[in-house]
């Protein structure tokens, strides 16, 4: 049966190990008027003016994590603001980012085609095969199955296939896999392919 395809971006759902995910985020700044929109779901990076900013795809610069929503003032309304995005060139100077920064979450992301089982424990990034949604908030992000490879500045590194009953055929494209952030600013994890 054919994968649903329906790119979401990285979503948390265990440790590892096996643990549950227990929701745990932390708080980081977004500078005012920042010029792109960033989505739940969305890969971050540190930027040396002491906030983050959206991953790069090809980028190399080690990851804070998973961008889960933010907070700030309304600068037409003055009213306090909760969404699961950052609106490009948001002009406030209270701009908060919940970023999921565990080195040890693991991720469920759609790959952008047929993801092979010899690639698992590869080192992958990111493609952003459709823009997120202004509606919910929800990234357009997959893993670029061609971008496989052993470089350790590599965002993600693969570790299985997921189980989800309507995206786990690898011979479809859109394989939905589980993942970890490899190039963490808390630890790089290892080469990938062989």
């Amino acid at each position: 049966m054919a994968n649903k395809d329906a790119s979401f971006g990285l979503k948390p759902v265990r440790m590892i190990g096996g643990a549950p995910y227990n929701g745990g985020q932390s708080r980081y700044r977004i500078a005012s008027s920042y010029g792109t929109s960033i989505f739940q779901g969305d890969l971050v990076m540190q930027i040396t003016g002491g906030g983050i900013e959206i991953h790069a795809v090809g980028g190399t610069v080690p990851l804070v994590g998973v961008f889960n929503g933010c907070s700030y003032t309304d600068p037409t309304t003055g009213e306090q603001v909760f969404s699961n995005y950052y609106p490009a060139s948001t002009a406030a100077s209270d701009i908060i980012a919940l970023i999921i920064d565990s080195p040890d979450v693991v991720y469920e992301i759609q790959a952008d085609e047929a993801f092979p089982v010899a690639d698992l424990l590869g080192n992958f990034d990111v493609i952003k095969t459709n823009a997120g949604s202004t509606k919910t908030g929800i990234s357009g992000d997959e893993v670029d199955v061609s971008t496989g490879a052993t470089t350790a500045t590599l965002p993600l590194k693969v570790i299985d296939v997921s189980q989800d009953p309507s995206n786990q055929d690898v011979g479809s494209s859109n394989t939905n896999v589980y993942c970890v952030i490899q190039n963490s600013i808390f630890g790089v994890k290892s080469a990938g392919l062989a």
